[in-house]
């Protein structure tokens, strides 16, 4: 049996009419860039998620730059990062000319390990991102908390979050994009909400915050040629926003199905070799397995081994932040950062997607099962 990662294709069939006809009345419009489907997407992308506003952008990654730049953060400011993610979360705090500051993740929800926050806090600190990795929400109580303390700002950075939910202590369950001052989303064609090319979008509920983003994402305007600062060129374009307009309405089904078999594969793996199969707290967090992550001492045994059978893993991410040759020059070392450095040679993503069925799932259980017995 052969069993794909990511299962694209089937996902495509099973709204092949809808996402059709779609993108067949952007062509006919000619609406390539921005546009009402654009514009009916934003609208709904906030209605689903409870937010103010939403921003179309080119990508994820240029969602977390405008989030910045709308911040005023820039040269001589630092933003605290976590040291398991994917590159994209410091990247673009480099982008803007800021400076990097890594924390060590926590050892159970791979999130950053909020505990070691406020020891990397100096008088240049401005933000804070907290990233809602493989589809968990980080533990915003706590950020929020440091932040307030430190006069912080706070980005999320839900790439891989839509739709997950975190129980505040203050405003009981809010899904992710509510909780700091800005928050961006990718829409990369893996995620839960994938497009057809790159996309992604800003969200904010402060006014003053989604005018800047915009305009910094339109050349740092509102109208054509009435330019107020210089921006950048990050659009939605239309056939991007037909897509994603399209999936938003099977979005809260999907996550039910990730959440389903994410469910099944924890009570079915529980105890098989060393496997630590994804913790998280069900009174804090309803995560949307953006990823099944587990940890083995086996990993790279296991994962050929896997290969050999036909099943498609992954490992997200093979080299933690501060490990990575970009990041020499921060000075950095491995045992800074005990955990990432650690789970960089244990995480193994396993295939998860709404598509995924009982028998594909129980052919990857029980091949798990024939390499520990092995």
């Amino acid at each position: 049996m052969n069993i794909p990662f990511v299962d694209l294709k089937s996902q495509y069939h099973s709204i092949k009419e809808e996402v059709d006809r779609a993108v067949f009345d952007i062509l006919e419009n000619t609406a390539f860039i921005k546009g009402k489907a654009v514009e009916d997407f934003e609208k709904g992308f906030a209605a689903a998620i409870d937010v103010k506003h939403c921003i179309g952008v080119g990508n994820g990654t240029d969602a977390l730059m405008i989030a910045l730049k709308t911040l005023n953060i820039g040269p001589g400011d630092e933003v605290i990062v976590p040291a398991n993610s994917f590159i994209a979360s410091s990247e673009a705090v480099t982008a803007v000319g800021a400076r990097v500051v890594f924390v060590d993740n926590h050892p159970d929800t791979y999130n950053i390990d909020v505990t070691k926050i406020e020891q990397a806090v100096t008088d240049k600190t401005k933000a804070i991102i907290a990233v809602h990795l493989y589809g968990q929400p980080a533990d915003m109580d706590a950020t929020l908390a440091i932040a307030g303390r430190h006069n912080l700002y706070v980005i999320e950075d839900s790439a891989q979050g839509h739709l997950a939910e975190y129980y505040s202590k203050n405003g009981g369950w809010k899904m992710t994009g509510n909780f700091g001052h800005i928050a961006t989303f990718s829409f990369y064609p893996g995620k839960n909400l994938g497009a057809y090319g790159d996309a992604g979008a800003v969200v904010t509920n402060n006014d003053e915050y989604a005018k800047k983003a915009r305009m910094y994402a339109n050349h740092g305007r509102i109208s054509k040629y009435d330019h107020e600062f210089e921006g950048i060129n990050s659009r939605m374009d239309g056939l991007q926003g037909a897509v994603l307009g399209v999936k938003l309405k099977y979005l809260p089904e999907w996550t039910e199905k990730r959440r389903a078999a994410a469910d099944y594969y924890s009570k079915h793996l529980k105890g098989v070799g060393d496997i630590t199969i994804p913790f998280f707290d069900k009174q804090k967090v309803k995560p949307v397995w953006h990823l099944f992550v587990v940890r083995t001492k086996k990993r790279d045994a296991l994962l050929e081994h896997l290969k050999e059978q036909g099943i498609s893993a992954g490992i997200h991410y093979p080299i933690a932040l501060p490990n990575l040759q970009a990041y020499r020059y921060l000075g950095g070392r491995a045992s800074d950062f005990p955990v990432a450095s650690a789970y960089q040679n244990q995480i193994l993503s396993l295939p998860v997607y709404p598509e995924i069925t009982r028998e594909q799932q129980d052919y990857v259980v029980n091949t798990v099962k024939a390499f520990f017995l092995k």
